[in-house]
């Protein structure tokens, strides 16, 4: 390997952008392309807010690379002197006869050394009178968790990247040659290309559509309508960050939100998967039923918030793989060439633990969790 290989990346999101970061820190020379910039509104990494928790279940990887994100949150914020994560706890809610999956997250939280407080409802109670916990028969508490900052994080982790030296160009990447073996450049649609060593593809909901053959629809994008209500007057603070923790409701149905604490409002949103949805052409226009079902819930869990206006509206789409694991592989047909996907939602939080590994990977020509392999789905 080149003393100072050159590397492409491919998509400014939380995982591309900080893989960019992280390869550059370590002495790579890195360019980061982005069709419509860091934190985009089409983008998985867009929006405001996204959750930053540890509580995964049992038998994964998740956990732990949550806690490592954790601290690394912390360094950068120490470093740029800016706050993107806001520590208002997590709150897991079971009411659901099957707590398999918060009775095993148990363990892997002690082992990550996430602290963490097992809760009964009547301490819930107690401590979080804004909700009503009908149904709810114990829960799991995150202290040291909350929420980031999803656009104003990914800006910043690009302006970081090109302050520190790194090319960053706004353009849009052609499907054209990319599975052909080997791969010599990547077309730009303005006719330009581009050459390097290594080439990193972590482009969220348009991984199938630029590699058809390698991916095609292990990676879905799904429609998902998301809101954000007004608490109204005097009872406003009692449902911000500094009163209430991010939240995580498992009934019949998983529901979660935000606490205020942005100026946006009360985020809410009901975690079933929609339909397909093109983040390219997709029309965000919010579903009246969808907007339906989520007031209903709020009468039961928050009522104090039942009759609370909707202020804001977003679509975003989730872009899950089959399992829900990510993909973090080579191409089949390229050595040089890594895909990096299927993060969605809850793959926001492990950006910085997602790039220190790929630089990990590619620097030291290392290979990729198993659970994380194209192979995966071929067996």
């Amino acid at each position: 390997m080149k003393i100072k290989p050159k590397i492409l990346v491919v998509g400014a999101g939380a995982f591309g952008g900080w893989t960019a970061l992280h390869l550059l820190e370590r002495g790579a020379r890195v360019t980061l392309v982005d069709a419509w910039g860091p934190g985009n509104s089409r983008s998985s990494s867009g929006g405001e807010t996204r959750i930053m928790r540890c509580t995964y279940g049992p038998n994964q990887p998740y956990t732990e690379m949550a806690a490592r994100s954790l601290r690394l949150w912390s360094r950068y914020e120490r470093r740029w002197k800016r706050q993107f994560l806001h520590r208002s706890g997590v709150l897991w809610m079971v009411a659901h006869p099957d707590d398999a999956f918060e009775r095993g997250s148990l363990d892997p939280l002690a082992d990550a050394k996430v602290k963490f407080q097992k809760l009964s409802t009547a301490a819930m109670k107690k401590r979080w009178r804004q909700i009503s916990f009908a149904g709810v028969r114990w829960g799991v508490f995150e202290p040291e968790c909350g929420y980031l900052d999803a656009r104003s994080s990914c800006q910043a982790v690009v302006r970081a990247f090109v302050g520190q030296g790194g090319m960053y160009r706004q353009a849009e990447v052609r499907p054209d040659g990319l599975e052909d073996s080997p791969i010599r450049q990547v077309r730009l649609a303005d006719g330009s290309a581009l050459k390097a060593d290594f080439y990193v593809f972590a482009c969220g909901p348009w991984l199938g559509k630029l590699f058809p053959q390698a991916i095609g629809k292990l990676v879905r994008p799904t429609r998902q309508d998301i809101f954000f209500f007004g608490a109204p007057g005097a009872k406003a603070t009692c449902f911000n960050d500094t009163h209430l923790p991010v939240w995580g409701d498992h009934g019949e149905r998983f529901f979660y939100g935000i606490p205020g604490g942005d100026g946006r409002g009360f985020k809410v949103a009901d975690d079933t998967r929609g339909p397909d949805f093109d983040p390219t052409t997709g029309e965000r226009t919010i579903n009246p039923e969808n907007l339906k079902r989520v007031r209903e819930y709020l009468a039961i869990r928050f009522p104090a918030l039942t009759d609370a206006p909707l202020t804001e509206s977003r679509v975003c789409q989730y872009e899950e793989t089959p399992d829900g694991d990510f993909i973090v592989d080579r191409h089949p047909k390229a050595e040089n060439m890594w895909l990096l996907g299927g993060g969605s939602g809850h793959g926001f939080k492990h950006g910085p633990a997602i790039g220190e590994t790929m630089a990990e990977l590619i620097l030291q020509d290392r290979e990729p969790n198993p659970r994380w392999k194209l192979s995966r789905f071929a067996e």
